[in-house]
């Protein structure tokens, strides 16, 4: 691949493949397909994220096979795909239903009347808020980070690992923001629109190829940023906690993006199992087993 055509890739690549999946996206909600449409955009651009990361890499050395494609694929099965699709999305709704309920937020405060891209607009800054919190507490709270170090454990990042969550935590972070956003009265085309922008953006945050991005990472989570939140040093990790876009990042002082290269040792201090069964109990052990052991001994 000649040098300036590389270049000219690597400044496209981000927003053209967002922009071309959001193009896909909308034909099939114009023919009443909208989450078929979705499957078959999400296949076509995983192997085109594969293939940029095979052809121009931003980390040589992440090409190595590290031995979890097997865990990391049955990751996005259980946890990333079917918890979220089937007890993430209807955990929302019950949420939302008893919220809702309670008189605190009214399904008539949504704007309806408003267009539909502006009311995409105006789900994401609200499901963001939730998600960020989400996030952060889980970096912050012992607990939580157990679940939540399942996903920071990868030694690498690429499109592949995006989906590596325990269920635990996919839950965790699918639930307050969808249902935020249903408990204020928001149509199912937007929380539809948001899984998708969110399905997206998850990947190419995580994606292994060598882009420029410039003003994108002040306002969207990119790989630029993502690649320092998975440092290993906390003053370099614990910050760009947002799913999608960065706006509460900057409110709450957490955005983080120095003028240097992100470190492509990541990882974390404790080992993590290598199998799938024992990354889905560690969590657990490393959660309740010392309490359990310290009211016993």
């Amino acid at each position: 691949m000649g040098r300036k055509f590389r270049a000219f890739i690597s400044w496209i690549a981000w927003p053209g493949l967002l922009v071309l999946c959001m193009i896909a996206t909308d034909a099939g909600f114009r023919l009443g397909r909208p989450v078929a449409a979705f499957y078959v955009t999400y296949a076509v651009f995983a192997v085109a994220v594969l293939l940029l990361e095979r052809c121009m890499p931003h980390e040589t050395a992440w090409l190595a096979d590290d031995g979890q494609i097997a865990a990391d694929v049955m990751h996005t099965l259980v946890s990333n795909s079917a918890i979220q699709a089937l007890i993430g999305f209807s955990g929302a709704i019950g949420i939302s239903a008893l919220v809702t309920g309670t008189g605190v937020m009214k399904p008539g405060i949504w704007p309806h009347h408003w267009p539909l891209v502006l009311q995409i607009g105006l789900g994401l800054i609200v499901s963001e808020f939730a998600m960020y919190w989400a996030h952060r507490i889980a970096h912050e709270w012992t607990a939580l980070w157990y679940f939540h170090a399942v996903h920071h454990s990868v030694g690498k990042l690429w499109v592949v690992n995006s989906g590596r969550f325990h269920f635990i935590d996919a839950i965790k972070s699918v639930l307050p923001g969808i249902a935020i956003v249903l408990a204020m009265g928001a149509p199912m085309d937007v929380v539809t629109w948001l899984s998708a922008i969110g399905a997206f953006v998850g990947t190419l945050t995580h994606c292994n190829i060598d882009m420029r991005f410039g003003a994108l990472s002040v306002v969207f989570n990119t790989p630029e940023l993502h690649r320092w939140h998975h440092s290993r040093v906390l003053r370099e990790g614990n910050t760009n906690y947002g799913e999608n876009i960065m706006l509460w990042d900057w409110v709450f002082g957490t955005w983080f993006n120095e003028n240097r290269r992100p470190p492509a040792n990541i990882g974390i201090a404790d080992p993590m199992p290598a199998s799938f069964r024992g990354q889905i109990v560690w969590p657990f052990v490393k959660a309740f087993g010392r309490r359990r052991v310290a009211a016993t001994g």
